[in-house]
């Protein structure tokens, strides 16, 4: 439940409230290696969307298209339109999921087809830059600051968002990866190694 939890819970409010994914979708995925991108492919692609994923290395790739990811693109320098663009035939995503912020906002917001959502959902090089609306220019984008506050204020939806992640884990579209396991007295270690992005799937510390 630990592994589970939290990044299940921000996969469900993502892919069922922030942009309600639907078969026939193409989106992109953000640190899809990670503990909630790994949660979002599977998810995504039970859903019967395509889901096109980066990464930061060519084994994160292996993991992501194990777990549900059909087009993994490993990049370190944030460049990644181009790829996206091929692959969707220079459409662009339904939507993108981008918990990275400052360093990828510009490529994320090119890689948005006509009418689509970028999430935002996390800031891990920093915050979003300032935008203004007139220079979103041609495709009238939505774009969303989701974050689990805003998702989670009743009892109600938190049971709601639960009981979706425990039915799509029972019925085996979702596995939980726990991946890295360390002591507590580790915790600096564990940090160090998430910060260098040497981590794939769940990372918990065990006391």
């Amino acid at each position: 439940q630990s592994a589970m939890m939290l990044k299940g819970i921000t996969a469900q409010y993502l892919l069922r409230r922030t942009y309600r994914v639907k078969a026939g979708d193409t989106i992109l995925v953000h640190a899809a290696a990670g503990g909630v991108g790994t949660i979002m492919c599977q998810w995504a692609k039970s859903l019967g969307a395509t889901v096109i994923g980066v990464v930061s290395t060519q084994d994160k790739a292996r993991h992501a298209k194990r777990h549900g990811c059909h087009y993994p693109i490993v990049t370190r320098k944030s460049k990644f339109r181009d790829a996206v663009m091929d692959i969707t035939g220079g459409e662009g995503v339904h939507c993108v999921y981008d918990s990275v912020g400052r360093d990828t906002w510009d490529e994320s917001l090119a890689c948005v087809r006509r009418l689509g959502t970028l999430a935002s959902f996390g800031s891990a090089s920093g915050e979003p830059p300032k935008i203004s609306v007139a220079s979103l220019g041609a495709g009238s984008p939505y774009i969303v600051r989701a974050g689990m506050a805003s998702y989670m204020v009743t009892r109600r939806e938190l049971l709601s968002s639960a009981r979706d992640l425990f039915g799509a884990v029972e019925s085996g579209a979702v596995k939980i990866r726990i991946n890295q396991r360390y002591a507590l007295k580790d915790a600096r270690k564990a940090q160090r190694d998430m910060e260098a992005r040497r981590t794939t799937g769940s990372t918990i510390l065990i006391p």
